[in-house]
């Protein structure tokens, strides 16, 4: 399905990837090792040949389950040519419960990035990772499902916390680079004044540039345009979006069956920013428009997201081959037109960004 003519360049670096990149993270819970390779197999395929894991993946994160995907990703890669992929992992940063991960993780100095850096490499059977991103910022911002900043957050018994500086977080990373464990490094959940001072500092102080950001991006939350599309275009930045389903309520299945299998119901209370007011409505209008076009709602929500300009690859991911099948497949349906995307943002302007 795609060839090397498909494959676009990661922000300013030589890095290519697919359209589509290989989101991991039920392996090693919702998934097996055997579902995994097979998922995997079938990818590599179609030609996709970027693979998105993570340190504490699967998710929801547990103790019995961390670290698990990369493991199996890293017993999938024994024996095959390394430089035929490109493989991202993420550093899990403090602000999260995650106990089990380096003791909490407590920041992102060098201490914890380098320990983090090389359990990903042992558990994945590699010398190197192609894009290393921080999962989420260290400093206060909203996260997964916040979308107001208090600064407030800043504070702890009324002393202000001391978050690692970001210039401290780009001389660690710029270490392992030298060192020739990581390729180039990238941001997840950030906002645009952490993108925009990663940037900033990189540049004065001749650090390690930004390369790309990953970030949820779907019918139901379109965040990333309110700022961050201009930062792309101007900085020369890619974008991988994540979560196009938004947990698979973009898939029209939990308005038809509210207890439908699938992580919703599988995890109860997490993903919280799912559970919003606005989003069952949201959802609905969407899947009225896709009925209205003859194709499925995920069909539409898909080709959404695979059309934007400024979205160099999309991760995807999938319980079953099936699931994976037809969100590898909806890609080259071309359904999107200048008046469908005008009916979206209708419905865009009246239920707006309900799952942030």
């Amino acid at each position: 399905m795609f060839t090397k003519n498909h494959y676009r360049n990661v922000g300013q670096t030589e890095l290519k990837v697919s359209p589509i990149t290989l989101g991991t993270m039920t392996f090693g819970d919702q998934n097996t090792q055997s579902d995994a390779f097979e998922q995997l197999d079938y990818a590599v395929s179609k030609g996709i040949n970027s693979i998105d894991v993570a340190e504490m993946y699967p998710v929801p994160p547990k103790a019995n389950t961390c670290h698990r995907t990369e493991e199996i990703i890293g017993n999938w890669l024994e024996g095959k040519k390394r430089e035929d992929f490109i493989i991202s992992t993420k550093i899990a940063g403090p602000r999260r419960s995650i106990d089990w991960i380096r003791g909490g993780p407590k920041s992102l100095d060098r201490e914890n990035i380098n320990e983090a850096v090389n359990d990903s490499l042992k558990r994945l059977k590699t010398d190197y990772v192609d894009l290393l991103y921080l999962h989420w910022p260290e400093r206060n911002v909203p996260m997964f499902g916040g979308y107001k900043f208090d600064p407030n957050d800043d504070y702890l018994n009324e002393k202000k916390i001391n978050w690692v500086s970001i210039e401290e977080q780009l001389l660690s990373i710029e270490y392992l680079i030298k060192a020739g464990k990581v390729r180039y490094f990238a941001l997840s959940n950030e906002w645009p004044w952490g993108l925009m001072e990663f940037i900033r500092l990189a540049k004065i102080k001749n650090l390690p540039l930004v390369c790309t950001l990953q970030n949820s991006y779907s019918l139901i939350n379109r965040i990333v345009e309110l700022g961050m599309t201009e930062i792309f275009f101007r900085e020369k930045l890619s974008f991988f979006s994540y979560s196009p389903l938004g947990f698979g309520h973009l898939s029209g299945k939990y308005i038809k069956d509210p207890m439908a299998a699938g992580r919703v119901n599988l995890f109860p209370g997490y993903a919280q920013r799912y559970n919003k007011s606005g989003v069952r409505k949201a959802i609905e209008k969407y899947d009225s428009l896709a009925t209205k076009r003859n194709i499925s709602l995920t069909d539409l929500a898909l080709n959404f997201v695979y059309s934007q300009w400024f979205v160099t690859s999309t991760v995807i991911g999938a319980t079953n081959i099936k699931q994976l099948k037809q969100n590898i497949s909806a890609y080259g349906l071309n359904i999107i037109d200048d008046e469908l995307i005008q009916e979206i943002d209708a419905i865009h302007l009246e239920a707006m960004n309900p799952a942030p």
